[in-house]
């Protein structure tokens, strides 16, 4: 097992040990339930002036660990995840409806993106109008605009070198 697959089972360890959902740690520390779930799984960077929420909501978190979070953290997947059945579905619906969900977005804002770094994510429990739960994703991502390549930014670029 590597470093880092390491310090998330001790992570996940002292989030077992807390009793608590991720939901009630991010009640608690005014993150999203999905972000708290990116800090434990060392996806995200916990901030400085988090820590000490975090802290609090996981007493049993150690200073090493702590330390350890705030560390830029490489951010990865394992390809073998796509087989777990919540992976792919979640995965399926964004290729299913993403071409759709393209259109919408340069219908509204232009030839652009959503963004995955300025990024909020949570996930929601709710019931539908026949009584049955459902799952609420939320991708909440500031739009980035598409830029035009002009050779005028490479000449200033090049001219700063010298």
């Amino acid at each position: 097992m590597d470093n880092k697959a390491n310090m998330v089972a001790s992570l996940m360890s002292v989030k077992q040990k807390s009793g608590k959902t991720f939901g009630q740690i991010a009640e608690e520390t005014g993150l999203t339930n999905v972000y708290v779930a990116q800090l434990l799984r060392r996806q995200a960077q916990l901030k400085p002036e988090t820590a000490p929420k975090l802290k609090a909501a996981l007493p049993h978190l150690s200073d090493e660990q702590l330390h350890a979070m705030m560390e830029a953290p490489l951010r990865s997947y394992d390809p073998n995840l796509i087989q777990d059945p919540t992976v792919y579905r979640l995965n399926e619906a964004v290729m299913h409806f993403g071409e759709s969900i393209k259109e919408i977005i340069n219908e509204e804002f232009g030839d652009g993106i959503m963004s995955a770094i300025d990024f909020f994510c949570s996930v929601d429990k709710v019931k539908g109008v026949d009584g049955k739960d459902r799952v609420v994703v939320t991708f909440d991502g500031k739009y980035l605009p598409h830029t035009e390549q002009k050779t005028e930014h490479m000449v200033s670029r090049l001219l700063r070198k010298e």
